[in-house]
């Protein structure tokens, strides 16, 4: 049986993937922890979206995509990572849903709903984690489709929660 408590961090270490030991203020652990966060808002916004929603299975989507983007973060330097993204796929899909949207750019006041308020966090999480993203590409690579990725991601959020106020 595998221990969820494994006290391997009770000195400030944590580990990528591989099992090579970094401190837990590493900028991949912090960008990893900031895309964890943004996918559990998205859990709560798919939660609180209409059961039949269009947009659950696309979010789905992008949270199971969030995982293998920190798969990829967390993959040290010089090692292959076989996880295959889909960031591009999915970039083509959120474009697609921006384009048929009839909604126009606007500074809003969130909080018309929980629903429409849960999504604005996850956009606000989504612009955190993105920031994280090109603050670890100074130092270690990020690939051009995950930062294109996590740019729209934001965008599309912002759609779902205007779509969502009422």
């Amino acid at each position: 049986m595998k221990v969820i408590c494994t006290k391997t961090g009770d000195q400030g270490m944590t580990s990528l993937r591989g099992g090579i030991r970094v401190p837990k203020d590493d900028i991949r652990i912090e960008t990893n922890g900031q895309i964890d966060q943004l996918n559990a808002l998205l859990g709560i916004a798919k939660l609180k979206l209409p059961k039949d929603c269009l947009h659950h299975e696309t979010i789905a989507a992008i949270q199971r995509e969030l995982m293998v983007i920190m798969s990829h973060v967390a993959t040290p330097e010089g090692e292959d990572n076989p996880r295959i993204l889909h960031v591009t796929e999915l970039t083509e899909t959120i474009e697609l849903a921006l384009a048929k949207a009839d909604v126009s750019p606007r500074f809003v006041i969130p909080g018309n709903n929980e629903t429409s308020s849960f999504l604005h966090l996850a956009r606000t999480q989504a612009r955190t984690a993105e920031r994280r993203l090109w603050t670890l590409n100074a130092v270690y690579p990020v690939r051009d489709d995950i930062l294109k990725f996590m740019n729209r991601l934001s965008d599309y959020l912002f759609l779902l929660a205007i779509e969502n106020e009422q």
